[in-house]
């Protein structure tokens, strides 16, 4: 076997767990009104199950909806009309031979959804934050906390659930105990250790006598909260060691949810490297007796065999790496490492959840619509598909049609699969973007498709192929903007300096404040240049819901970026661009100005393909330019469609 370590089986508290990949806590928000679990929640944990993992936890499992609750979509475990729901979920989950976990959660302080609706908002100790006026928690109320976590566990075993995880970390009501910049109660509840560790092993000790000794308990810690504001690294050794031995599973993640420095390394940027809070998990480890289960970026199973081998954590856990790839165990184990989809990072998911209450995935199509790709219907007219583009969209039509049986063959006019997407691999931060685009052109050739590189389809040579389906995904082109002095040859598109970032100056004004601008800034400020970036809008055109935004803005902050809003260019010169602000009119010195203003759709090219197969679409940007994720899921469906 490759990964021996990895996938040896673990024991632990009379329940075997198959090997030591877990499925770390992911909440699931696409349910409705009545909060019951549904089949598609089912179905989106299921996957991960079926993909191997040994583990597989719900996640946002509140044990006090009236006072706990941070949102309104979560999981009301003090509801017993959950029970024929959460059952059909830990059903789905065991049945493929995981263990079934349920996270047990507190938002303490920071249960704000809980406030709007007219409850009082408890904590250690009275304060005020962004939420309103916090109480300190009557010791009477402190009690019944604990016992609604047992009640909790109790009802989790019995639905089905095979393990619970107690979330003691990220700031919520657990931590809130332990920390001690937080709890500076007079009472046997706070202040000194002890008494600060008082609340979490009262709440260990009432889910233990509710699911009984051998039961599997997991507890979820920040090792870190990495901001000043929070505790460190030896004070999370000290909470470890505190519950050593009570608990089975000792989690160790990082971070705090409400400081967004320290979020972005609980769920690490693209910035940061794979593993980063191994660091943590390492250190704890040294110390306690439990097994050490250690989170954050993990995508390659020879660097998660290597911390299992050198004894640094016992269990390697993923989140987002589950959503790119369900099926990373199963294909580790068998030796197709080179089929894995690694997750970029870009935190789509995180985005999408915040507008829609759903988790997408921009390079597994397959990830919100889980229950409807098991019921596809079988291809009954299998057809030659002649697919024009090798970008993202270009890439998985092909692929997804060859894999239902079709014929295809993918033309590329240039000599390099991956389109526009390839000018940033010199980007360290988008390293993840190449390897994405390689596994790709490794999946089309593995699957079987003709691929023609630097071979441009003319109306001319489609007729000769005769397909029975064109799918047109030509691309796009920049816009350039119309500015006086748009010609100077200092002024180049973001494509091109991506390309030849040795072509720009010591001083840059960036035209243009969307994701391309915006992370072509932050590469060039790393590189030690000074950067500016104009924005016609009032903010940024960056996702306000993602994490990556708050990497985004972080990198901006740290790096010394300038950015205007609301500003126009108004004209370029030979050494600055005169644009035109709220505050008036600037003159901002440029050795070198670049345009990322949008993409123009090649429409006219792709439409002169219509008339030369009997079905013609189009998808990716030459029909309205958007991102990986629209690309794939629309590459995808039309695939899947083919030949009904």
């Amino acid at each position: 076997m490759k990964y021996p370590h990895l996938f040896t089986p673990l024991e632990i508290a009379g329940t075997l767990f198959r090997n030591r990949l877990l499925s770390s806590p992911q909440g699931y928000y696409n349910i409705g009104p009545d909060l019951f679990p549904n089949d598609d929640m089912a179905a989106y944990f299921e996957i991960k199950a079926r993909g191997g993992f040994a583990s597989v936890c719900i996640g946002d499992c509140i044990v006090d909806w009236k006072n706990g609750r941070h949102y309104d979509w979560l999981l009301p475990m003090d509801n017993p009309k959950m029970l024929p729901g959460l059952s059909k979920v830990a059903n789905a989950i065991s049945r493929h031979g995981a263990v079934a976990s349920a996270e047990l959660s507190h938002a303490g302080m920071y249960a704000q959804a809980s406030h709007v609706a007219g409850a009082e908002l408890y904590g250690p100790v009275a304060t005020v934050n962004r939420y309103g006026e916090v109480k300190e928690m009557p010791e009477e109320m402190i009690e019944q906390t604990v016992a609604a976590f047992g009640r909790a566990a109790a009802f989790a075993k019995q639905c089905g659930f095979g393990m619970v995880t107690i979330h003691g970390g990220h700031g919520w009501l657990i931590s809130q105990f332990f920390s001690p910049q937080v709890n500076t109660r007079k009472d046997k509840w706070g202040g000194s250790f002890e008494n600060r560790m008082r609340f979490p092993l009262a709440v260990i000790d009432s889910v233990r006598k509710a699911v009984g000794k051998n039961f599997p308990i997991e507890f979820r810690l920040s090792g870190s909260e990495t901001n000043p504001d929070g505790y460190d690294l030896e004070e999370g050794i000290k909470f470890a060691k505190a519950i050593d031995g009570k608990v089975d599973i000792i989690h160790v993640s990082a971070g705090h949810h409400e400081v967004e420095s320290a979020a972005i390394i609980t769920h690490p940027s693209l910035f940061l490297p794979d593993g980063v809070n191994l660091q943590y998990a390492a250190a704890i480890k040294k110390h306690v007796k439990s097994y050490v289960a250690t989170v954050g970026a993990y995508t390659d199973p020879a660097h998660m065999e290597e911390i299992i081998a050198s004894g640094q954590a016992d269990l390697i856990a993923m989140a987002r790496q589950t959503l790119a790839d369900p099926d990373l165990p199963l294909k580790a184990r068998s030796g197709r490492d080179d089929e894995i989809r690694k997750c970029l990072r870009c935190s789509e998911c995180f985005g999408s959840v915040g507008k829609h209450r759903i988790f997408y995935c921009s390079i597994n199509p397959v990830i919100g619509y889980e229950k409807e790709s098991r019921y596809l219907p079988p291809v009954r007219n299998k057809k030659q598909v002649l697919v024009v583009g090798g970008g993202v969209a270009g890439m998985q039509a092909a692929l997804t049609a060859a894999e239902r049986g079709h014929r295809v063959i993918l033309c590329e006019k240039s000599d390099k699969l991956g389109g526009v997407l390839r000018c940033e691999e010199k980007v360290p931060f988008k390293a993840k973007i190449k390897t994405y685009l390689d596994l790709q052109a490794h999946l089309l050739e593995k699957a079987g498709v003709e691929v023609r590189l630097q071979t441009e389809v003319t109306p001319q040579l489609a007729k000769t192929i005769k397909p029975d389906v064109i799918i047109a995904a030509l691309g796009a082109r920049p816009v350039v903007p119309q500015i006086k002095g748009i010609n100077l040859p200092h002024v180049l598109g973001a494509e091109d300096i991506f390309l030849q970032p040795e072509k720009t100056g010591k001083t840059a004004v960036i035209l243009g404040g969307g994701l391309v601008g915006v992370e072509l800034g932050i590469y060039l400020a790393q590189e030690g240049r000074s950067v500016t970036i104009i924005e016609k809008l009032p903010e940024l055109s960056i996702d306000k819901f993602s994490l990556h935004t708050l990497a985004l803005r972080d990198q901006i902050k740290k790096l010394g970026i300038k950015i205007y809003t609301s500003t126009s260019a108004r004209e370029i010169t030979g050494t600055a661009v005169l644009a035109d602000s709220p505050a008036g009119k600037l003159e901002l010195p440029a050795e070198t100005v670049i345009y990322a203003v949008g993409q123009q759709p090649l429409r006219e090219e792709a439409l002169a393909l219509a008339q030369c197969a009997p079905e013609f679409y189009q998808i990716g940007d030459c029909l309205t330019p958007k991102n990986i994720l629209a690309a794939t899921q629309a590459a995808n469906t039309l695939a899947n469609n083919l030949g009904r």
